[in-house]
């Protein structure tokens, strides 16, 4: 069976950066998950999105790693209605639902051609010391400590929220891998996402996110735990009402990558969450062939 995958970058900041993501569209090849994951493995970036036809949204996607599947990944859905936008097959100012493993969510295409995914309602579930976290960072304990916890939170994937000092030392940081999968295993997490609010422009925060657990070391741009780290700051008073409309976070400058993910949070009267959106450019369409 001959497949074809798209591969492009999502959350790309103009022509440079993003984070690359498979886009396989054909709906009809019948796919089982074991040819799924065969592709992903082949196709060999972070993740990659299968379209399908659903019985309850718009389109169903499935998500793989080049390891397994995963419930949810933002950037390969920025990657999947980037691409259908530029192909005439979705259109600006639309609203698609997704049915996904996280459940059912939005897509927005906004009238700039820009990608925004709707994601689950964030859950703050357990904190964890910073004795307990910095050896798997290659830092100390006092390096983490910043006066906000780390703190596992799901916006649809659950991410150890990781505060950082400076944004020095989180370029410096000394991931040791194996430790940080023992410590995802242990928490049933996809991974780290590293932050810190020391940022040399406009940014909301600078981060870099680890999930060898799913055979990623390092990942330029995370669109849900960007979304979960939205929520995070907000839920811990470092973004008031009025400061988390439109949200941009920058990452993966430490592997010169530079990526943008725009974030927002949608709130009731009473400064309850209602919504949690990321969104961003695509940008590097290529199109390959794979024989399965």
């Amino acid at each position: 069976m001959n497949v074809e995958v798209y591969t492009l970058n999502a959350f790309a900041k103009g022509k440079r950066g993003g984070n690359p993501a498979g886009v396989v569209l054909e709906d009809d090849l019948s796919l089982n998950a074991a040819d799924m994951q065969l592709i992903a493995k082949e196709v060999g970036l972070s993740e990659t999105a299968f379209m399908e036809k659903s019985l309850l949204a718009d389109y169903k996607i499935r998500y793989f790693t080049p390891a397994s599947e995963v419930d949810l990944c933002g950037h390969a859905t920025i990657a999947a209605f980037g691409l259908m936008h530029s192909l005439g097959l979705a259109k600006e100012g639309t609203s698609y639902t997704i049915e996904t493993k996280a459940g059912i969510l939005d897509v927005d295409i906004s009238s700039e051609g820009l990608v925004y995914l709707s994601q689950a309602l964030p859950q703050f579930l357990e904190r964890i010391s910073c004795e307990e976290i910095a050896p798997s960072l290659g830092m100390d304990a006092e390096d983490l400590e910043t006066g906000l916890p780390i703190q596992i939170v799901s916006t649809g994937l659950r991410d150890i929220l990781i505060p950082i000092r400076s944004r020095k030392l989180l370029n410096e940081v000394q991931p040791n891998f194996d430790a940080i999968t023992v410590i995802s295993e242990k928490y049933d997490v996809v991974g780290y996402h590293l932050f810190t609010m020391d940022t040399p422009d406009d940014a909301a925060a600078e981060c870099r996110n680890f999930a060898p657990l799913y055979d990623i070391p390092e990942e330029s741009a995370t669109g849900t735990s960007n979304g979960a780290l939205l929520s995070y700051l907000y839920q811990h008073g470092q973004r008031s009402m009025r400061e988390v409309e439109n949200v941009m976070f920058r990452q993966g400058y430490s592997m010169d990558c530079p990526s943008e993910i725009k974030a927002g949070l949608r709130l009731s009267e009473s400064g309850e969450i209602n919504q949690v959106r990321v969104g961003g450019e695509v940008g590097g369409i290529e199109r390959r062939h794979f024989m399965i």
